[in-house]
């Protein structure tokens, strides 16, 4: 089973959004079995709360599926529990390295570095833009996926 935790700052725009488009791309090709998919944030302002109302619009307008969740705080636990931990800018995967001790196992990643242009992904929470960070979501995931193609294959055959 590959699993995969997404990450960002609050856990209520970006990180969501990549759970569900990933989900949602596994279901497609009936891989749902070989992965466990989740998310977290580096910061406490938002535990507790559901997904911004920009990120359930952008989802609903893509007919990807989503549950209701809470926004929960990265733990050093994680580390053990997940084999890709995978931030969307610089600044999270400092602070996931923060958080997490270090990175000894090579298992953190930024989640546009798996495409062919590597940057972050901006934050809609401050943008507005969620039309912008849903594009840049699914060339990371689709970019993601070719990567577990070609590395993890044994996997998800």
């Amino acid at each position: 089973m590959i699993k995969v935790l997404f990450v960002c700052l609050g856990n209520i725009c970006r990180s969501p959004m990549a759970e569900f488009v990933l989900k949602e791309m596994v279901r497609q090709k009936h891989w749902q079995g070989n992965f466990m998919i989740d998310s977290a944030a580096t910061s406490s302002e938002e535990i507790g709360n559901d997904m911004h109302r920009g990120t359930k619009k952008k989802l609903t307008e893509e007919n990807i599926p989503y549950t209701p969740r809470a926004a929960r705080k990265l733990v050093p636990a994680d580390y053990e529990k997940f084999d890709y931990l995978i931030g969307m800018e610089e600044r999270n995967i400092r602070n996931m390295q923060r958080i997490l001790g270090g990175d000894p196992g090579k298992k953190i990643y930024k989640l546009l570095d798996f495409t062919s242009n590597p940057r972050d992904i901006a934050d809609p929470w401050y943008t507005g833009n969620f039309d912008k960070t849903y594009q840049d979501v699914v060339e990371g995931c689709t970019g993601f996926l070719d990567f577990l193609c070609r590395n993890e294959k044994n996997m998800i055959d």
